[in-house]
């Protein structure tokens, strides 16, 4: 085994040296692209809980207008109810005074007349009344239906990423202690290998340590066909400076973030369009290049899993 790690090292070696720049090129303008998709699939994630905290609001508005509007209809009905007793009143005048004067009857009559038709704007208006307040009903089942929905589906998502992200701890057990560590924030799941655990000093080539650790990551990963990998490469700020196959810092994270994409290839249960390979040479440092402590945290491979948020994305576009 360790014959043919030689041997196709050798051959890389070699093939490399030729089109170093060509890759380096290719491998940036695919980068650019692939982090594009990758920032806009977290501003996606946050835009799911802007737009559920929107609905919240919405449905908030909606309590307060059904309040209101009840409120409204029941004075509409004590009116009623004044008018009502106004009109029977004025009708049992009415009766008292018919046998006694026919202008008073006519007064009378057109009074009722006025009452009866006030009555009847005041029905219409609470009909109108209860109309909305069922109008206003729908709406916010259907909000709170679907900011319900939207709940669980966050709470569903975040659940699979504790869950994928436990199966990696569990995974990488062995490797603990090592320069690896497992952790989940914002959403994603990352998992770091410092360059120590990975690769010697100026290689792209993967130990067997390495090999191991990614091999059982990867399994993890083909378990999961809904999640998108994004693997890093990061340096320290030392300048590289061994020529030849290597053109700067960012020449060889992007090397090496690739190598640890050809390991995860080999498990045909990865689904080769959810893995991005992006190299950040020493521009995204998580420690202080002014240590030799700092910079070990530096040399690092970080690998960042996403999930998809294809159902939530449908749900807020279902208008």
């Amino acid at each position: 085994m360790i014959k043919k790690l030689l041997i196709l090292t050798l051959v890389i070696s070699t093939s490399t040296s030729c089109v170093s720049s060509k890759i380096y090129k290719e491998l940036e303008g695919k980068y650019t692209t692939l982090k594009n998709e990758y920032d806009s699939l977290s501003a996606a994630s946050d835009g799911v809980l802007n737009d559920k905290n929107s609905l919240q609001n919405q449905l908030d508005q909606l309590q307060s207008d059904y309040d209101a509007t009840l409120l409204e209809r029941n004075q509409l009905q004590q009116e009623v109810s004044a008018l009502q007793k106004k009109y029977e009143a004025l009708n049992e005048a009415y009766s008292a005074l018919e046998q006694n004067s026919s202008k008073s009857i006519a007064e009378n009559a057109q009074k009722n007349r006025e009452l009866l038709a006030q009555l009847d704007a005041k029905e219409l208006a609470l009909t109108a009344e209860n109309d909305r307040l069922l109008k206003l009903e729908a709406d916010m089942q259907e909000r709170s239906q679907r900011i319900a929905e939207l709940e669980a589906l966050i709470a569903s998502k975040d659940q699979a990423m504790r869950d994928l992200k436990n199966a990696i701890s569990n995974a990488l057990t062995a490797f603990e202690g090592k320069g690896l560590t497992v952790e989940q924030r914002n959403g994603n799941v990352y998992v770091s290998m410092e360059n120590k655990l990975l690769f010697k000093s100026g290689s792209w080539a993967i130990g067997n340590e390495g090999r191991t650790a990614i091999e059982q990551l990867g399994a993890v990963l083909g378990d999961n066909p809904d999640i998108a990998v994004l693997i890093e490469g990061h340096t320290d700020n030392d300048p590289f400076s061994s020529g030849g196959q290597i053109a700067n810092n960012w020449d060889l994270s992007t090397k090496r973030a690739t190598a640890i994409v050809q390991i995860l290839r080999e498990n045909e249960a990865i689904n080769p369009e959810n893995l991005t390979a992006a190299g950040r040479g020493e521009f995204a440092p998580i420690a202080s290049n002014e240590t030799t402590q700092g910079k070990a945290k530096n040399r690092r491979i970080e690998v960042v899993l996403t999930p998809k948020l294809d159902e939530i994305s449908k749900l807020l576009n279902n208008d």
